[in-house]
């Protein structure tokens, strides 16, 4: 019988999404990484994709470039103007994220490794001692001299009176605690990503592009040990080919079926 989905629409390949479910129902430990894909049924749009951020304005891309942000004050009062009337703030969590958290609670979720900045696997009730934020929040902010963070709605309040907002502290720039082009990402968390990549049955890859390394590169490190890959994404991706199982269906429509299997399984 052909599986599926929430609303009663065949998925465009019932066999992958079969694979894809007899896999996750038989782990006993599921790392799971998640992309802007999944954020974007929450109206948050994602970078990459066909109406992505970058897509539609390739320039944007330059504003998230560390070494042009602190270098240039106009390109900081930009992104200051751009992150108030950001869409996360009226924004809450979806279909995608209430699955994974619906996931967590069958006892197979080992770690939430996350390039979303949004909080919504928080929000959508994943417990944050799962989850790894591999690029940061946008909901602190933190000093690039002095390294206090604060709550970025603070921050964002300040800006009426200061279109660059300085560091009450010590005066310096400041910039959300996300992780820019040329800055390294916290080796910490990295480690704490590799070791949750090593550590499971099947590596499940959600709304990601898998083109941004280094945490791309952990599909090759969780196949290396021994986990079966499986990637849920709406646009092809360069692991498609490795993977054990592929599904290019809506996310917020897969996403719950695949862990209602789980689900079902676990209550048995």
């Amino acid at each position: 019988m052909a599986a599926m989905t929430t609303d009663s629409t065949p998925f465009s390949d019932p066999e992958a999404f079969e694979r894809a479910a007899e896999l996750l129902e038989s782990a006993g430990r599921i790392t799971v990484l998640t992309g802007a894909g999944v954020s974007t049924d929450s109206g948050i749009p994602d970078f990459r994709g066909p109406n992505g951020v970058w897509t539609t304005d390739p320039d944007a891309q330059a504003q998230s470039d560390i070494g042009i942000y602190m270098g240039d004050v106009n390109v900081r009062r930009q992104v200051w103007s751009q992150r108030r009337a950001h869409q996360v703030w009226e924004a809450g969590p979806n279909a995608a994220h209430r699955a994974l958290a619906a996931l967590d609670r069958t006892g197979r979720l080992r770690a939430l490794i996350t390039q979303n900045i949004d909080g919504l696997h928080q929000l959508g009730g994943v417990p944050a001692e799962r989850m790894i934020e591999v690029h940061g929040t946008m909901l602190w902010v933190r000093c690039t001299a002095c390294g206090l963070r604060t709550p970025t709605p603070e921050v964002l309040a300040r800006l009426d009176e200061e279109s660059d907002p300085r560091c009450v502290e010590c005066g310096g720039i400041q910039k959300s605690d996300t992780i820019s082009f040329g800055q390294n990402l916290d080796p910490d968390v990295i480690l704490a990503a590799t070791h949750a990549t090593r550590d499971c049955d099947v590596f499940l890859a959600v709304g990601t592009s898998l083109t941004v390394h280094p945490v791309a590169g952990l599909c090759d490190m969780a196949m290396m040990a021994g986990a079966a890959l499986v990637i849920v994404n709406g646009e092809p991706t360069p692991y498609d080919d490795f993977a054990s199982a592929v599904v290019h269906d809506p996310i917020g429509a897969t996403l719950p079926a695949l862990v209602a299997r789980v689900g079902a399984s676990a209550s048995h």
